[in-house]
Parts: structure tokens; sequence; C-alpha cells
């Protein structure tokens, strides 16, 4: 019998119920919910316990999706009190939801609690996605942590988010939460992925640019302070002492640009951004040219850059210009948030000269991370769903540390280390450092290429190297080099070094191989990416 989708499609009464900061959380909160097309409008009420409750009627839109039309229906609130807990109810007068309640901000808040989750989208069954150990989850986390004001995720909050049926079941999993707590989502890969035909199986792959279902069913939920024309994906919001950039995976170069003026204005303690990609990610094969280098202006001005895609947690060192820090004032904590929901480890990961705290998640375990802001005192809990402890950190402004204490590494004089997509090549290049002649940067690239698992082939005064689709000859005492595509004129000439191994112009091969490479003055060492994410396998005659 042919398996048939479980759509969720909506019904007259209310679905979807999402309270959401789109102002100053003190006194402004917004209420999205969906409805059938039976239903053309809807208003709220709400008020205070025992008080007169406020009818404000909502501003309703359709959402055409690519199986059915529905309406989502808006309602911004203001004048609202801080600190102060309302109860509330969505719909029309003949078709209303249960009541609920939200919290708005304290005044002068400083001392406060918030989740953050990643990677929470289901795959195992596009027709039916089951989205109810997220709901459990979740729920034992708040009956825990009764005390947290809202959720930030950091993307692929579910597996398509262009095919309606996606979005139904993450929203079915989070009934009886995000009724009562913000949920500020960044959007993800996934969650602006979408299939040309999805049913019975997924074909013709892309991404929508802008996201646009999850652009039009949060329209009003959100902020509308993002770069114009890529609203709703990229906005900001203040809780507390701290101000928040939440980015989209599109356009980096114009949101970077909005976010470098957005944070420099903010004026708050702490400043926080998530991006659903990590940019010192921990797979072997993974590359930041999603984001590095369009956004790292932005991205450096702030304390601490939340991140999922890869399913694992890990946390670096402060981060600037490429280089490794001890002190939080001298860089950026990338804090990979590990996978929200039992899913499977997207890739294998391993640990990278940048990471100072590291676990792969391979076990079919869900992970959240607790943030708390003290005033100028930040606590960062990561925990697993059992109750294990993954990572806890403290950042101390007033004293400038971070505890417990790890030390970047710095590696001495003439003793310059190479490192590719973040990993020491190890034993085969302990003996084969880099050497900087003249203000180059010479390696033994043919030893790199090995590593990375290309061809090589060594003849006498010559070698050939293939990887990642290119191949190229170099000469020693030449500065020539064959390639696929011709000569290229390097910008020295490769010499013979230690243990015979020919030594090439770090430039001019990375050119070659579509590479790119920075040099960490402080820490000494040279870390080489390439956007390439395939794995490179020498060819076995």
């Amino acid at each position: 019998m042919e398996r048939q989708p479980n759509y969720r499609f909506a019904g007259p009464r209310p679905d979807h119920i999402m309270v959401s900061i789109y102002d100053d959380a003190k006194t402004t909160m917004a209420v999205t919910w969906r409805t059938d097309c039976t239903v053309t409008g809807g208003y709220l009420e709400y008020g205070e316990a025992g008080k007169e409750r406020i009818k404000e009627t909502a501003v309703t839109e359709p959402f055409k999706s690519d199986v059915n039309t529905s309406n989502i229906h808006f309602v911004r609130l203001k004048n609202l009190r801080p600190g102060t807990r309302y109860y509330y109810t969505c719909g029309d007068s003949e078709n209303r939801s249960a009541e609920y309640y939200f919290e708005t901000e304290e005044e002068n808040l400083t001392h406060f609690k918030f989740l953050c989750i990643a990677d929470h989208q289901k795959d195992d069954d596009h027709y039916n996605p089951d989205y109810s150990a997220l709901n459990a989850f979740l729920k034992d986390v708040f009956r825990e942590n009764p005390d947290l004001k809202f959720i930030l995720t950091a993307g692929d909050n579910n597996n398509c988010g262009q095919h309606e049926i996606q979005w139904n079941a993450m929203y079915e999993g989070l009934e009886g939460i995000i009724e009562y707590r913000p949920y500020m989502m960044a959007c993800g890969n996934h969650d602006n992925r979408g299939f040309e035909f999805y049913f019975p199986e997924e074909k013709n792959r892309y991404y929508a640019e802008p996201a646009e279902f999850f652009n039009t069913q949060h329209r009003l939920s959100y902020p509308l302070n993002g770069p114009e024309g890529w609203q709703t994906e990229n906005y900001s919001f203040n809780y507390g002492n701290a101000h928040f950039n939440v980015f989209g995976v599109n356009e980096p170069e114009l949101v970077n640009t909005w976010a470098a003026k957005d944070i420099d204005s903010c004026g708050k303690t702490w400043k926080f951004g998530s991006y659903h990609f990590p940019m010192y990610y921990a797979g072997p094969n993974l590359s930041n040219d999603d984001g590095y280098p369009m956004m790292r202006e932005c991205m450096e001005k702030l304390d601490v850059l939340f991140s999922g895609h890869e399913h694992n947690f890990s946390r670096t060192y402060p981060i600037r210009n490429e280089q490794l820090f001890d002190k939080p004032s001298q860089g950026t904590v990338h804090y990979q948030l590990g996978n929200g929901d039992f899913n499977p480890p997207g890739c294998k990961t391993c640990d990278k000269i940048w990471h100072c705290a590291f676990y792969p998640q391979e076990e079919k375990v869900s992970a959240y991370t607790i943030v708390e802001v003290n005033g100028n005192k930040l606590t960062l809990t990561s925990k697993l769903n059992d109750g294990r402890i993954v990572d806890e950190c403290v950042i101390d402004k007033d004293m400038d540390e971070i505890l417990p204490r790890r030390i970047a590494p710095v590696f001495g004089p003439g003793r310059t280390r190479i490192f590719y997509k973040g990993v020491d090549p190890g034993l085969c290049m302990s003996e084969n450092l880099p050497v900087n002649k003249d203000g180059l940067w010479f390696v033994p690239f043919g030893t790199l290429v090995a590593f990375m698992g290309g061809d090589v082939l060594r003849e006498k005064g010559k070698i050939t190297l293939s990887v990642y689709g290119r191949k190229a000859v170099f000469y020693e005492n030449s500065d020539i080099a064959e390639t696929d595509k011709g000569d290229v004129r390097l910008e020295a000439p490769v010499f013979r070094g230690k243990r015979d191994r020919l030594y090439i112009p770090l430039d001019g091969a990375s050119k070659i191989f579509g590479m790119k490479w920075a040099y960490a003055e402080r820490n000494n060492y040279l870390t080489l990416e390439n956007s390439n994410e395939s794995f490179p396998v020498a060819y076995q005659p």
C-alpha cells in the first residue's frame, strides 16, 4: 500500500502558537498562530491575572506552501508592564485556543538565563516527521530550569523548510513550550532547503534565497531591523544587559555591513550572535567559506557566537584575525551547540587546533546549553539529556578570564607548525616544518598532499601532485609549475630541504590547488583551507 504523507494541515482552531520578541522585551511581545483559510481574521485576548482582558486584532496574511494555503495571524503587543505575567488566548469568536501565558522582561535586568539549542530537525521520515522526543526532552529541560527566559536556536529547526510538512511537524513537536517562552530562531541551511520533488523521494535539491517559507510564516514574529530585503531571517534584539544578533545563511556581505553597525550601536555589556555554520568547525572535510571572511568584521565584535550544523559540541579559544588568545577581551568565543534532538552526527568530527573543549556527540543523545548572564559574568553549561555535563565555563569580564583556564598554544621560534583544516598532519610533517625565506613561506607540499589523501609521485628532481581534481608538477630549483591549466610562475624557485623534501612556495601552491592560507603570528602556525568538502582519495590502479 502506498504511504501517504501526514501533512498536519491547519484547521479553524489555532495551532502553531508561538510567542517571540519583536521589540523591547520589557514592554512588547509578538504572538503568532495559524488557521485554515476559512478563518479570515482573529484576535488576542490578554491581561494580567484577575484583571480585565484586552482585545487586540491580528494582522492576517496568507501562507501559500508547496501543498496548501493557510492563514498566519500576528499580534504585536505593546505598552505592556515590565516583569509581568500576561495570560492570553488567540483565535476568532468561534475558535479559541487554550489559555497560555508569557512574561515580560524585568526592569534593570542583569541576571537571567536562556536556553540554546541547534539542529533539532528530524530527517527520519519525511512522510511523517516525529518530533515527540524533542517535545519530551525540552519539557524536561524546562521542568529542571523553570527560570529560563527564552529559547535561542542556531538553525536547522526543521529538516526541509521549503516543505510545509516539516514546519507542521516541528510546531507540533514544540506544543506546550513555545506558547509560554519566546522562540527565537536562527535560519539554518535546512530551514531554507527544498526539493523540486519531495515524494516519494527527494530530488533536485535547492536553497531558497531569501528563505521564503521561514520569512513568510514569521514576518511579524521577529524584529524587522535586519538588512533591507533580508529581514526576518536576520534580526537583532536586546534582553537585559545583552544584545543578540541572529544571522541567516544568505547574503553574508550585506549582513556583515548591517550587523557591524548594529553591534557598535547596541550599548550592551554582552554581545551574542547565532549563525548556523561554524566558523571554526570540527569536521575533517568542512570549510568556512559561507561566512568567512565576509562576516569576520561583525563576528569579531561579539563575545560569543553560537553555531550548529555539525551535530557535535566544541568551544574555541577567543579568536581574532585567525589568532588564538587566552583572554575574552582578545577575541570571540565560537561555541558549537551540538545536536538537539537525538539526531545522528552530521559527519565524523575531530578536535582542531582552535578548540579548547570538544565532544564528538556520536552517541544517540540530545545536547543543550544553559546560558546564565550575571552582570559582567557569563556561565555556559552544555549538557546532555541524560544529565552529563559536556562542558562548563565562566567568562568574567571584570577579571578578563575564562575558567577553567585553557592556554592557547604558542609554538616556539623556528618551530612554525602547519595545520590543514585545523588538523596537525602529525608524524609525517613533524620534522618537515614550514620555512620562511626572505619573507616567503615554503612548505613540503607533497607531504601535505599525501596527508590530505591526494596522489603524490616523487621522481628525481621533481614531484607531481594531484588533489581536488587539480594536477601540478614542480621541479627542483625552478619557479615554473606545470599544471593541468597551463604553466604557472611561482613567487620563488622550489628547493630541497630536510629529509630531501621539495619545499614549494606556499602562496603559489595554494592558488594552484584552490586553497587559502593564513599565518597566526601570535601562535606561530600556518593554517590552510579549501572550500572543497569532498574527501580526497588517492588513485589505486
